[in-house]
């Protein structure tokens, strides 16, 4: 029986946690009933074997809807446990190069960038300097925009390279397919 006495922390007020003289009532199969006293729209819920939700708790009066909650929050929960499986999570990658990278390391990375971006990841490249190397950022910089030429038709810069500490870092974004 859907008739609930216990108070349940939720977002709907329903049966006796209603409070106010009069509300305006809406039926279980949605036509408009009118503007009823409170005990006189909780026995009718009460005689349709259904529960009095108040759905409008700022209107004057409030609204209160005759319905099956536990029915009403199953479907509820279903519609957004169906809206959280469409939805894609962006996760950030990282991808670290070194100034004095060799051309193999440099190919390696570089597919697992585009990897990352096929995806639906974005990534964040970053050149990481060591003592001296720092003095020659130029290199980085150089690195960072061959990187961003060869994946262009992939994505599209989120964040130009910039120096940052010892780390040159750009992040780059998937291109959206709309």
């Amino acid at each position: 029986m859907p008739w609930r006495w216990k108070v349940i922390s939720r977002e709907h007020q329903i049966n006796d946690e209603i409070r106010g003289r009069e509300v305006r009532l809406v039926g279980a199969e949605g036509e408009q009933i009118g503007i009823k006293p409170l005990r006189e729209a909780l026995q009718m819920a009460i005689d349709l074997n259904m529960d009095l939700v108040n759905v409008a708790p700022t209107a004057k009066p409030p609204v209160c809807r005759i319905m099956d909650y536990g029915k009403f929050r199953y479907e509820q929960q279903k519609k957004e446990k169906e809206a959280r499986k469409n939805q894609k999570i962006v996760d950030l990658k990282e991808v670290w190069f070194r100034a004095n990278i060799e051309e193999h390391d440099y190919q390696t990375k570089l597919r697992n960038v585009v990897k990352f971006l096929n995806e639906g990841d974005k990534v964040k490249c970053s050149v990481r300097f060591r003592g001296r190397e720092i003095t020659h950022a130029s290199i980085g910089q150089r690195i960072l925009d061959r990187l961003a030429k060869e994946v262009a038709e992939l994505c599209v810069m989120e964040r130009a390279p910039k120096l940052e500490g010892r780390s040159m870092i750009m992040i780059l974004a998937p291109k959206t397919t709309n």
